[in-house]
């Protein structure tokens, strides 16, 4: 290799490092959480490497990439609800829900339905560069799934430990989704 070949070489890997060093110009899920916990606290750096790093999108993803890997993971979150809801609402009545627990189920049902939706038009929203409208329906996702946590109180009746865990899971994804979609340039 010749002198100058060399430096060009070292000049593009300098090129590089500096690049993805850059907070929101691409690189891994950690990189990129790290910049969306430290643009906004209600980031859980945590979780959203674990979430992201275990989509099949994240490897080649760039920051705008990886604000819709977090809304496709919202769509599988809520998703995952649903699912779980209906296996509840299936189980026989001697060890099931009462009736207003089943109410409440049949309350969360819909409410994840429709996060499920809201998270699909976040991505929707982001893959289209239109980040104000896949922030807002991002936030509305995690709205819906809270409300389910407000169908239990009202029915007098906790929510079954896995129907807790969706509402603070999507909430949270909800957050990373809108903290990296911030990040995009």
């Amino acid at each position: 290799m010749t002198p100058p070949t060399a430096r060009v070489l070292a000049a593009a890997a300098l090129v590089a490092a500096l690049a993805l060093s850059i907070p929101g110009s691409g690189g891994t899920p950690e990189t990129t959480c790290a910049a969306a916990a430290a643009r906004d606290r209600r980031v859980d750096y945590g979780f959203c490497v674990s979430r992201l790093s275990h989509h099949h999108d994240s490897p080649d993803a760039d920051t705008w990439g990886l604000a819709k890997v977090a809304a496709d993971v919202g769509i599988a979150t809520a998703g995952d609800a649903v699912y779980d809801i209906n296996a509840l609402l299936t189980t026989k009545p001697a060890g099931g829900p009462d009736a207003r627990a089943r109410a409440a189920l049949e309350q969360c049902k819909a409410l994840y339905d429709a996060a499920e939706m809201a998270f699909a038009e976040a991505y929707d929203g982001i893959n289209r560069r239109d980040y104000a409208a896949g922030k807002a329906e991002a936030a509305e996702a995690a709205s819906l799934a809270r409300r389910c946590g407000g169908a239990f109180a009202r029915a007098g009746a906790p929510p079954p430990p896995q129907v807790a865990r969706w509402a603070e899971e999507s909430d949270k994804i909800a957050v990373v989704c809108a903290a990296i979609t911030d990040l995009i340039k």
